[in-house]
């Protein structure tokens, strides 16, 4: 059986209900919280999260709340990601950087 659009609707769930606090946590909350997101994503084969949540750990380390609005925002556009292949991992990598770099 194919537990994949439910695993998705899961995950789709919990970074809502973490934009929803996340003002309101601190960063090792923050962390925690996205590192357990992407183990989940781990799990379930959607790498292009994996790789989004790696940068909003690398945000994260940097202090503070680093506009995790529009990060959380691109976790779940990387769950809904069609291409979950190598190629697409290094084209949310990039877009990560860049993001992370400004």
């Amino acid at each position: 059986m194919d537990d994949r659009p439910a695993t998705h609707a899961a995950l789709i769930a919990r970074i809502a209900a973490l934009d929803v606090r996340a003002p309101y946590c601190d960063a090792s909350v923050l962390t925690r919280e996205v590192e357990a997101l992407r183990h989940a994503s781990h799990l379930a084969g959607f790498d292009a999260a994996v790789t989004v949540a790696h940068f909003i750990g690398t945000a994260l380390l940097r202090g503070g709340n680093p506009g995790v609005h529009g990060w959380l925002s691109l976790l779940a556009q990387a769950i809904d990601c069609e291409t979950q292949d190598l190629a697409a991992c290094d084209l949310w990598a990039t877009a990560c950087a860049e993001r992370l770099a400004a």
